[in-house]
């Protein structure tokens, strides 16, 4: 088999592009969601594994939860799933996935379009709702990218494979300008207040889980820090810190083997036992246990 797994040092397996299950052996790889789909020859789809290549999902049906990154996505019928090299994610056992699938090899494209189509930008959101005209586009193109994919006899391998790289350059620059406009309509909402806080919670969350802290620091009232995070977020100040602080000890849990007392103290809690009860209050599980269910 050209195809390849390996097991990380954090026991969660990353699996490589699957050459084996693609046309002509091509970096691409297009074609439907649906029961009868075999996403990966190994890969353990309702567990949580690693992939080194990306995913495109175009839902026609839903809604369907994925887990990317320990964060739930729900997407429904027109909405675009984006999971990159390197991220972990899990598929749902209970949702139906239909639609069309994209996976790509890293390096299958030049490194000017990799750039022009923002392939590896970690800080764009993985769940993409584009509008009509949008989504117009989007399926046009990767309907042409997918005839291309599947013609095997009207051209060389060779030009076949410089066909589908413009055909899926023209799509990826498409999706790439809908997530990155998602990003900046999402920045340019954002209240001041808040993303002075987020950005403060970012920086200081591993020693400071103190919402006066955060407001003395940043020169507001306790109630106008309430306000700007509830309107930005639905949530409280203390509930965004916390979020964040889980996610840290998620991190840690998943991708390291630090003891589960070093993960606590990495996320601003010295005692083990209390980090233990915190992580459980907000997770319904342990830290051991969580850390068990990915390995």
């Amino acid at each position: 088999m050209a195809d390849r797994t390996t097991q990380e040092g954090d026991g969660i397996r990353t699996y490589a592009f699957p050459v084996d299950l693609s046309v002509r052996g091509v970096g691409v790889q297009v074609g439907p969601m649906g029961p009868g789909r075999t996403w990966h020859e190994d890969a353990p789809l309702d567990r949580v594994h690693r992939i080194d290549f990306h995913v495109v999902m175009f839902f026609n049906g839903g809604p369907v939860s994925h887990m990317v990154d320990f964060a739930e996505y729900r997407a429904r019928a027109g909405d675009v799933l984006w999971i990159r090299p390197g991220q972990v994610h899990r598929f749902s056992r209970s949702s139906e996935y239909r639609g069309t699938v994209l996976t790509m090899q890293p390096g299958f494209l030049p490194r000017a379009t990799v750039e022009a189509t923002g392939l590896y930008r970690y800080d764009l959101p993985p769940l993409l709702h584009p509008d009509a005209a949008e989504l117009a586009g989007l399926r046009a193109s990767l309907a042409q990218l997918q005839r291309e994919y599947e013609d095997t006899t009207t051209l060389p391998l060779g030009l076949h494979t410089a066909v589908l790289r413009h055909s899926l350059t023209a799509f990826l620059l498409r999706l790439g300008h809908l997530a990155a406009g998602s990003a900046e309509a999402a920045r340019e909402h954002a209240d001041t207040t808040f993303t002075r806080f987020r950005d403060a919670v970012e920086q200081g969350f591993a020693t400071n889980h103190s919402v006066s802290a955060y407001a003395d620091a940043l020169g507001y009232s306790r109630r106008t820090l309430v306000r700007a995070v509830r309107a930005a977020t639905g949530e409280t100040p203390k509930g965004f810190i916390d979020k964040r602080v889980v996610l840290e000890a998620k991190r840690l849990l998943a991708h390291t083997d630090l003891p589960i007392g070093r993960v606590g103290a990495a996320v601003g809690f010295p005692d083990a036992a209390n980090f233990s009860k915190f992580f459980h209050q907000h997770t319904d599980t342990t830290p051991a246990a969580f850390r068990a269910e990915l390995r």
